[in-house]
């Protein structure tokens, strides 16, 4: 039997002691009234008592992101011990002497003239213009040059150094995410934030969604057009608090947000750093395919909106059924701003001037990206830059903070971000330490030979199985796409079918993979937002399942039309 009993707490011991006089389970919960008690609405205390104890459920728990990729870390290492060490001949272009450079396993360096005769001589069918362009500037592999190596394991220091050296090379990124993070910190200290997600939420009532549909399809069409993946990172300070202040919870940020990008990618129509490089290095064109990945990204943009729209709905009706709810007060502690006596709080011209200047570098930096080339150090020093004119706002002035608070708050955000900077640098850590054990090109020449001998769909859907197994291997789009591209790209020939369709299978592959790999964006992502992977996995299942059928099916489409 169950009561809700409107009470004060003090009275709480003497109810209990008198309905447990009566009845064998009893389950009270306590609700604030105006003006008595000091629990938050929503807060209620739940009690059950019962002659018997209740079995305490075991619960087998994930670990957070830094045990995971420690764990694989370790994994890692032991993997360079046991699969056999290997490499191909990797292939440059060196545009100052015009000539091509060759690698070969041995670390042995020769040279040859930068002409399409040298390159057909070699069994590289890509066309010598891709290389004198830029289009291709990293070392792609030469077919037919895999040697076995001597093996070449990693000791249990490397643990901790590819740990640090991955941490290095991240550091652009790293910059980025804490000058971004001190960005935020100084906004909300100012109180701008606040005020402006209150005028939103007023205005915005009943209409919650539009938001979450609205920044889903900026986000498909980011990825699919130039691949914004971690840039996205960017935008979960600017859109969890308003996500929150409307009612919904992590799930929907990252889903609105990385998922978002995520599918744009996957369905890349001319992401330069996906299809147009894996279409040149497959020696073809992304314009090969384009229409057949133009209707695949209509489609699955519907799927995925319509499955946000789900969840959004859901929880919308019942919060619990959220899959992230055991850590939903966590969750907006960390990141709500909004205070509970705030309602009535004035939006002043000073707050508006601020926001403006807090979301204008956020196109700029699209902008950039898409136009300009930008990378992480050009994006840091333009974020950089908006911060110091905001700190001067918000420190001087007649209601200014003053200098040391606005430095505080610019250093406690940067800090609260210290984490998923980290997570960055330990995933490449891990890649780090295959490449270096000349494992990842084995991977590679084995996937190729399991695909030799098949013919029609069932060459390009093991293909397709491959390329999502490559993904966590090599978790960067174009360093797959230069890598596995002139090794997989000439099986299409024999076979019958356009080198355009292997590059498809190579976009669908790896990033049915990249929604869940840890050595990816995700873990990143999930840290920031302290989600557990648990959580996120229940999410995103039906995505990767819908990926592989779909993309599936349409992979399939294509081998039929063109076999």
């Amino acid at each position: 039997m169950s009561y809700a009993l409107d009470i004060n707490l003090k009275y709480e011991k003497t109810i209990l002691k008198w309905l447990n006089c009566n009845y064998d389970v009893v389950h009270i919960e306590v609700i604030k009234i105006k003006g008595v008690g000091s629990m938050e609405h929503g807060e209620g205390v739940s009690h059950t008592v019962s002659d018997n104890k209740e079995k305490k459920r075991f619960r087998l728990k994930m670990p957070g992101a830094f045990t995971i990729l420690f764990i694989l870390t370790i994994i890692a290492v032991l993997a360079t011990w046991i699969v056999p060490a290997g490499a191909y001949s990797k292939l440059s272009y060196h545009a100052g002497a015009h000539e091509f450079k060759i690698v070969d396993a041995h670390h042995k360096t020769t040279t040859v003239p930068g002409t399409q005769d040298q390159l057909d001589k070699l069994g590289v069918k890509i066309d010598v213009n891709q290389f004198k362009s830029g289009a291709i500037n990293k070392p792609i592999s030469i077919p037919g040059t895999y040697e076995r190596l001597k093996q070449k394991p990693a000791g249990p220091d490397q643990i901790t150094t590819s740990m640090v050296n991955g941490t290095i090379e991240a550091v652009d990124v790293m910059v980025f995410i804490l000058v971004l993070g001190g960005l935020i910190g100084v906004v909300q200290t100012s109180g701008a934030f606040e005020s402006g997600l209150l005028a939103l939420t007023k205005k915005t009532k009943g209409h919650e969604f539009l938001l979450v549909f609205m920044v889903s399809i900026l986000m498909i069409l980011g990825g699919t057009l130039c691949g914004i993946e971690e840039e996205a990172v960017a935008f979960y300070p600017v859109l969890v608090p308003i996500f929150i202040a409307m009612g919904y919870d992590s799930i929907i940020c990252v889903g609105s947000i990385f998922l978002a990008s995520s599918i744009g990618s996957t369905f890349s129509t001319v992401n330069p750093f996906s299809v147009v490089i894996a279409s040149n290095a497959a020696g073809t064109t992304f314009v090969d395919g384009l229409y057949w990945r133009i209707a695949g990204l209509i489609v699955a943009t519907i799927f995925t909106i319509g499955y946000l729209y789900w969840y959004a709905k859901r929880i919308k009706k019942n919060p619990k059924r959220s899959y992230t709810y055991d850590d939903k007060v966590k969750f907006e502690r960390q990141w709500s701003v909004i205070k509970n006596n705030s309602e009535d709080s004035i939006f002043t011209l000073r707050e508006k001037i601020i926001l403006i200047l807090f979301i204008l570098p956020f196109p700029i930096m699209v902008w950039g990206v898409m136009t300009q080339g930008w990378w992480f150090p050009i994006m840091a020093s333009m974020f950089l830059a908006f911060t110091i004119v905001i700190m001067l706002i918000v420190a001087l002035g007649k209601n200014g903070l003053g200098e040391k608070k606005v430095v505080d708050a610019f250093v406690n955000g940067a800090s609260s971000l210290v984490g998923v900077s980290l997570i960055i640098g330990l995933a490449r850590g891990i890649n780090r330490i295959m490449n270096d054990g000349l494992i990842s090109d084995t991977v590679l020449h084995f996937s190729s030979s399991l695909v030799k001998h098949a013919n029609g769909p069932l060459f390009i859907l093991v293909l397709l199985i491959i390329f999502f197994f490559l993904g966590f291997i090599i978790p960067s789009s174009s360093g797959l796409a230069v890598l596995a591209m002139p090794i997989f790209a000439p099986l299409a020939d024999t076979v019958g079918i356009p080198r355009f369709v292997i590059v498809t299978a190579y976009q669908f592959g790896q990033y049915a993979m990249l929604f869940l790999a840890p050595t990816g964006l995700i873990m990143a992502t999930l840290q920031m937002l302290d989600m557990k992977y648990s959580h996120w996995f229940k999410f995103v299942w039906p995505i990767v399942v819908f990926v592989f059928i779909f993309g599936g099916g349409l992979l399939v489409a294509q081998v039929l039309v063109y076999s």
